[in-house]
């Protein structure tokens, strides 16, 4: 008895550890592929607004036409090692570099690490644990959409149709195909109300949008958001729901505000009316932010705000 409790003991403690190496090594894995991936999308930002190709020529400066060697593409480490400069021309290579690599390696990682325990759970049923990893997908491009469209609008004010109209489509299909509705994981809804349901949160969402610019352009006379703005917000829709986006919005709104409220008080930005800064903010970049911030946690802020307001 005492012998088969302490194998049954030493069973469970291999289970775990192999769980644990599992996780620990899958998490590596997502990170590092979303360095790569972030390494790729910091090409798309350099070439998309210049209608340039992301395939020819090769990575190279954009000062000095220098081509890079494979030693200086490695995601993060390059430029450290470089120092933020370009090898050849001794020209400064922005922070926008490390900080998409990073964002998108981190969120990454993070996705990998939260979804790995559930789908390696031994009581689960195959399609769960499909759903499961299905979904970390999912949530993984969401991610690297979010992350360039956040780029864009802060660096261009641009919200191209190219990723904003494909977005909205794959994360209809891939809202159906899950045949589950914003943060109601519990209930299995059928296809076609899923997808009515989407399509409705689709519709609000970007109504929300329409509404607000009619309401600025009657009161101030000009325009104020962009229709990029309201297709963000339907391709948030699409991906996370109406409460989702709803909170994406809220969030993006809150974070714009504390911007705008601290660059009032910059005297630098006030006087340089020529920046991004001292003009107009791009709302798709808090707004992008937002959702991130939703994908990630959106079920346990709207439950503990749900347990707050007494709901």
């Amino acid at each position: 008895m005492g012998r088969g409790c302490e194998l049954g003991a030493a069973a469970r403690v291999d289970v775990y550890s192999s769980s644990r190496m599992i996780r620990i090594l899958g998490t590596i894995f997502a990170g590092l592929l979303g360095l790569a991936f972030g390494s790729f999308l910091n090409v798309c930002l350099s070439r998309w607004p210049e209608g340039e190709s992301v395939v020819q020529p090769r990575s190279h400066c954009r000062n000095c036409e220098h081509t890079l060697v494979w030693w200086e593409n490695v995601p993060l480490v390059s430029w450290v090692v470089l120092r933020g400069r370009c090898r050849e021309c001794g020209t400064g290579i922005g922070w926008r570099y490390p900080l998409v690599e990073l964002a998108v390696g981190g969120l990454w990682a993070y996705y990998a690490y939260r979804s790995i325990p559930m789908a390696l759970d031994p009581e689960l049923p195959t399609t769960v644990v499909f759903s499961i990893l299905t979904d970390a997908f999912g949530q993984m491009a969401l991610c690297w959409l979010l992350v360039a469209l956040a780029v864009l609008d802060a660096e261009n004010f641009w919200l191209p149709n190219a990723l904003t109209l494909p977005g909205i489509v794959l994360g209809l299909a891939f809202t159906t195909a899950h045949e589950e509705f914003g943060y109601h994981f519990d209930t299995t809804p059928q296809p076609v109300r899923s997808l009515i349901s989407c399509l409705i949160s689709i519709a609000v969402c970007a109504g929300l949008i329409f509404l607000i610019r009619w309401i600025y352009k009657l009161i101030r006379k000009r325009e104020g958001m962009g229709l990029g703005d309201a297709k963000l917000m339907a391709l948030l829709a699409a991906w996370l729901g109406l409460p989702g986006a709803l909170l994406a919005f809220g969030l993006g709104a809150i974070l714009g505000s504390i911007v705008a409220l601290t660059l009032l008080v910059v005297p630098a930005a006030r006087r340089d009316s020529d920046t991004w800064a001292g003009s107009k903010l791009p709302f798709g970049t808090f707004l992008c932010i937002g959702g991130i911030v939703s994908s990630l946690w959106g079920q346990h802020i709207i439950a503990a705000y749900l347990r707050w307001a007494g709901l």
